[in-house]
């Protein structure tokens, strides 16, 4: 594993799991970083790679956060079969953080969206929440326009000096 001169990962060695399509399926209009209640074989499989992030989101039961329908895979060379890959993972936040993120999801069209799960400098697994509104359909392809345009525009200006 490459390291830089201090002996630290790379940001993007750190991160075990991204969710790509969330920025452009959704309007992130906060981030919040939460601690994930792991068992040892969901850290080894973590780290393993090959986590998912696709089509999951977090939820409000009970007074708590929890993270749903993130696919983590089992980690091979656990005792007992390892962990199931697509269960509920408790998210860990201070009790102000947690009641805000709450009040938001009960408001009109906001939800929780991972963005990443990745691992801290002190090796802890962290997961980058988004406060997030969707968008349509006509957004998106709006989205991807400008972004084509601006990539066009830039690709002219290397190629006229």
């Amino acid at each position: 594993m490459a390291r830089s001169a201090k002996g630290r990962r790379s940001a993007q060695e750190r991160f075990a799991a991204q969710n790509r399509k969330a920025r452009r399926d959704y309007v992130i209009e906060d981030t919040i970083e939460a601690g994930l209640v792991l068992s040892g074989s969901e850290v080894k499989g973590l780290r393993g790679g090959g986590a998912n992030l696709n089509d999951s989101y977090a939820r409000e039961q009970g007074g708590e956060l929890w993270l749903m329908n993130a696919h983590i895979p089992p980690y091979k060379f656990a005792p007992g079969g390892g962990h199931e890959s697509r269960r509920r993972r408790k998210l860990l936040l201070h009790r102000r953080e947690l009641n805000r993120l709450i009040g938001a999801i009960q408001r009109e069209g906001m939800t929780a969206v991972p963005l990443s799960i990745y691992f801290s400098d002190r090796g802890i697994a962290k997961v980058e929440l988004g406060l997030a509104k969707g968008r349509r359909q006509y957004e998106k392809r709006e989205l991807e326009k400008q972004r084509d345009w601006q990539r066009q525009k830039a690709r002219l200006m290397r190629e006229r000096g």
